[in-house]
This record gives C-alpha cells, structure tokens and sequence, in this order.
C-alpha cells in the first residue's frame, strides 16, 4: 500500500512540478485516549500517534517561493518567504504558512520549493491533521534549510504557529504527538514538563477510531470559549493552572466560582486524574476499568464540558451496542470529528460492521501506534 501511494504521490508530482521530488517528509496524526481539553490545562493526556499520515513529496525550486498541491482537495497555492500572510483563498496552506513564519522569526534559513502534500488523517475528525501538515512542512523547511532541531522544539515551534499565525489556541498535544509519537506504545504526556512515559497497551485490546464524520472547526468561537472558561476558573483559584486544582478544592471554593466556570474545572480535574488510571487500566488490561473511565469521560465532557453533539451520542450509542467494545468516548475538542473505542482484538471486524451498521455513514477502523514525524 505505501509503495502505491508513493506512486501515486510521485506521479502527481511530476505531472505538476515537471521533475521528481528530491525529499518526503512524513509526520502523523493522532487520538487522544483520554485527556479532553487537559493538554492547555497543562495537565495529562494518554496520546497514541496513529498510522494514518500527511506527505510532502518536495523538491527545492532555487527561489524563494513555496509552491503546493494538496492532493486530497485539488488546491494550490503559492506564497513568498519574504512575504508570509494568511490567505482565506485556501486556508489549508494557512499551518504551512504559519510554520515558515515561526521558523523565519526564528531566525532560521528558509529555502524556497515545491511540494505535493497527500494525507490519510481525515480533515476536521479530531485525529489532528493540522499538526500532521505543520510537523510535515517543518521537516521539509529543516531539510532543505540544512539545519538541525529537536523533535521538542519543532513541536513547540508548530503549536506556536497554529496558536499566532492561524489562529488556535491549542495545546501542545497535537504537534507533541505527531513530533514524537513512537512506535508499539502509547504516550503517558505532562503537558507541563514535557515528560512522557511510555504505556503498551495490554494484548487483545484495540484502539479503534469511529469518524462521526460530522466535521468541526476549532478556529469558532466554542474552543476558545472552554479555554477561557478554564483559565478564568484557575485565576479565581489563584492557580497556574488547573492542573494545579484538586477536587477537594473545587469542591471548597466552589460557591466562589461562576456556575458554567465552576461546571468546566468540576471535568477538567477529573480528567486529568483519569488520564494515569486509563494507563494503568490499558497496561493491566482491566477492562472493566477501561469501560467505567470511558464512560465518566463521555458523561463528563457532555454534561459539564458540554463539547458533544448529536452525531457523537448516536456513535456512543452504536459504539456501546457492538460486539466486542470495551469503551468509548469523545477524541480531539469534540463538537463532533472521531471518537476512539476499546475492543477486543478478535472482534474488531464484527465491531465495525455492526457500528457501521447502526450508524450509516460512520468511518470506522482500528489504528497502530506509529513513530513521530521523520524523512521517509
């Protein structure tokens, strides 16, 4: 399959460049297994980089422009290194844009090129195809550039362009995981420190991913709300952060604290103690553990974080009834995208057919663990 889709990749390179690329980055998308909105809260999250994948196929042009075809949208677009802006005309290339622009403010070489960009993460499903575009395109600027950086600071670097450049104030999950995700295991992440353990999920169960297939935006209003919802609640507090907040203290300070404030740091402090149970449930393969944290995460995020919508309750719903699941819950922000299943190894295939069937139209497939980004 990866043979073909470099063919595929390499064609469609030549026909529109007229040579063949010179490079291939490659950098991963990702699901949170729990951890919802914990990662700005500089908490913890449980992330697994998925083997769904973004592409460049690039070549260096000998000027100073960056010429790209997204192969999934039929777009193009070109922009001068020494003339960064954002474009409405095709947003994708806003988290290209926006990594050249970090990087340039970093004072690093930026050489110009053309690129095909071709990806398996499936647009605004919460799997974190953006950072799969920025970590991509990074690689591709360091490659050509011919200097050298950490996987950590590309990630940072990353987030700070979708933060400054397009415009979303995300954490530093998605581009963490797609910098640094590895092979076989999951990621115990502290936001904070940027320590990660390494979590091998228990034989027999799988993560699945279940695409609603009802996109969401996080540059709307709805992110950045919860966001500063929590960072409100955690001034009031007189905390850096709400990772900092036990549920002894929401409970004790609660009369201080706005109702839908106080509602948002009631989910945010038990998530993030669910995020080291689910490790250690995963790892000792209890799934009885593993379904109760899914559902407290689910029941959580709808009715205190209020980040579900109808499709993701239909997909709990299908989820809950297959054969074989464990668990369910939300990925990504919500408002719709993925959510991820547990299921037992052995009935994965009766598992999708019967959520399939249940909820026409969903997308439904297991993920591997996969390395973080690389050259190919």
């Amino acid at each position: 399959m990866q043979s073909g889709r470099r063919e595929q990749v390499a064609r469609l390179f030549c026909e529109r460049f007229g040579a063949a690329p010179g490079l291939w980055a490659r950098a991963p998308g990702r699901v949170d297994l729990m951890g919802s909105h914990t990662d700005y809260n500089l908490g913890y999250v449980l992330t697994l980089a998925i083997s769904r994948d973004t592409w460049i196929a690039a070549r260096a042009n000998g000027g100073r422009e960056v010429r790209l075809y997204a192969a999934n949208l039929d777009g193009r677009d070109t922009f001068s290194l020494d003339r960064i802006e954002r474009t409405a005309e095709t947003p994708w290339s806003n988290y290209v844009r926006g990594v050249a622009a970090v990087l340039r403010a970093e004072g690093l070489r930026l050489d110009g090129f053309d690129g095909v960009i071709h990806s398996t993460v499936p647009l605004e499903a919460g799997l974190s195809s953006s950072a799969a575009l920025e970590c991509a395109a990074a690689l591709v600027f360091r490659a050509l550039g011919g200097w050298s950086m950490e996987p950590e600071r590309m990630a940072r670097l990353c987030q700070r362009a979708e933060n400054e450049f397009v415009g979303v104030k995300c954490g530093i999950l998605d581009q963490y995981s797609s910098c640094l995700g590895r092979e076989n295991c999951a990621l115990l992440l502290d936001c904070r420190s940027l320590s990660t353990r390494a979590v091998r999920i228990a034989e027999g169960i799988r993560p699945v991913v279940c695409n609603t297939m009802s996109r969401r935006k996080l540059s709307g209003g709805e992110y950045a709300e919860r966001r500063a919802d929590c960072e409100r609640g955690a001034a009031i507090l007189g905390l850096a952060a709400l990772r900092d907040a036990t549920p002894g203290t929401i409970a004790a300070r609660r009369a201080e604290l706005p109702e839908r404030v106080a509602r948002r740091c009631e989910f945010i402090v038990a998530e993030n103690g669910r995020v080291p149970a689910l490790a250690a449930a995963l790892e000792a393969g209890d799934r009885a553990a593993v379904g109760r944290l899914c559902a407290e995460s689910f029941e959580g995020a709808r009715t205190l974080f209020e980040i579900c919508s109808p499709p993701m309750l239909a997909m709990r719903d299908a989820i809950a009834a297959a054969p074989g699941a464990i668990g369910g819950r939300q990925a990504g922000a919500g408002f719709g995208g993925s959510m991820v299943a547990f299921v037992e190894a052995d009935a994965v295939d009766a598992f999708r057919a019967a959520v399939e069937e249940r909820y026409r139209g969903a997308e439904v497939y297991p993920v591997e663990a996969a390395a973080g980004a690389g050259l190919l």
